[in-house]
């Protein structure tokens, strides 16, 4: 059993409230859950209504899968929002 773990920073500068970013992120954190099979969620800058911290974490066969399955999460993050990628952190275990 394989652990992936991944934090994304992005910065919308769209965003000109809490509310406006909620939205987005909650869309956003939605469509990967569903996508992936992953656990998602808000893991900080939650009072800064333009940047968007968030965690990802998954549970595979073998490193190979879970290496394919962060890259896969994360093309689809870039894909899927306006937002621009400030920085990307992984960890498997």
């Amino acid at each position: 059993m394989t652990i992936a773990a991944l934090a994304i920073r992005l910065h919308a500068p769209w965003a000109h409230s809490l509310k406006e970013k909620r939205m987005e992120l909650r869309s956003l954190l939605a469509r990967v859950r569903g996508k992936f099979n992953v656990s998602a969620a808000e893991i900080g800058e939650q009072d800064t209504h333009q940047i968007l911290a968030v965690g990802f974490a998954a549970v595979a066969a073998d490193r190979a899968q879970a290496d394919s399955i962060l890259d896969h999460v994360i093309a689809f993050v870039e894909a899927n929002t306006e937002a621009e990628l400030l920085s990307v952190e992984r960890e498997i275990r």
